[in-house]
């Protein structure tokens, strides 16, 4: 898929990976990138500094209503959706039993509405209007790249919501390529590592340095701009689909 004729929606891209996205792909030549995030500051900030090829849409993607309205708002200012890449999501950090008792499944559901519900909300709001275009020659018509985790594998004490919900996207990605294959929309999952993020931006500096430590190579965080450049690669070549790719340098964080 051609990069230049694409529109491409973004959730979480108001900062981090999903800001690298927006970023690489209005340079190199998109023809429109919706950021939808829930951070208004930021994310009107990086659309006006991306011009008239970006727009922000301050949206709570667990909120099915409020998906469905931002897709419309961009396809009515860009065209038809051609790439869908969700980088939204939320840790909330808890024990099944904790010092204060069992987890609060209040706190669970809010984890599972956002990063499940919330990426299949933005899927079925935009597979439609990618089913609306002609496609290339190769019949090809769109692409989701959905983002999961290294806790979909391996999650730290702690991460029982956030790593359900990571497995839970790792898991619909077979029965989805599947499924939207006639349509010519591949479907494809990242799971990445250690990323330079905010969340490791509040972290304490000695905390950050201690996972550093433990990595091989390279001994850093990756930086966002790599995983949005593995993005353009998976939205340019047409043999990325079906699979779940780890993108961590070979990184297994602890068990807690």
């Amino acid at each position: 898929m051609k990069i230049e004729d694409t529109v491409a929606v973004i959730t979480g891209g108001a900062s981090g990976i999903g800001e690298a996205c927006a970023r690489r792909l209005v340079a190199s030549g998109a023809k429109g990138v919706a950021i939808i995030d829930m951070d208004a500051e930021r994310g009107n900030r990086v659309a006006a500094e991306l011009g008239e090829r970006a727009m922000f849409l301050q949206v709570d993607i667990s909120d099915e209503a409020a998906v469905n309205a931002a897709v419309e708002a961009a396809v009515a200012r860009f065209g038809p959706v051609g790439a869908l890449i969700c980088a939204a999501g939320i840790a909330g950090p808890a024990k099944l039993v904790g010092f204060k008792g069992p987890i609060e499944m209040s706190k669970f559901d809010r984890v599972i509405k956002v990063n499940l519900y919330g990426t299949v909300h933005m899927m079925r709001a935009c597979v439609p209007s990618m089913q609306s275009t002609e496609g290339n020659a190769d019949g090809e018509r769109g692409v989701i790249i959905n983002i999961a985790s290294g806790a979909a594998y391996e999650g730290q004490i702690g991460q029982l919501a956030y790593a359900a919900s990571k497995a839970a996207i790792v898991g619909m990605t077979m029965p989805l390529m599947r499924e939207l294959a006639a349509s010519g929309i591949r479907v494809v999952t990242v799971a990445p590592g250690a990323f330079e993020t905010p969340i490791y931006e509040q972290m304490p500096p000695e905390t950050k340095q201690g996972i550093i430590d433990k990595f091989l190579f390279p001994k850093r965080l990756g930086q966002p701009d790599e995983f949005a450049s593995f993005a353009e690669e998976i939205i340019r070549n047409p043999m990325h689909n079906g699979r779940d790719y780890r993108f961590d340098a070979g990184n297994i964080l602890m068990p807690q």
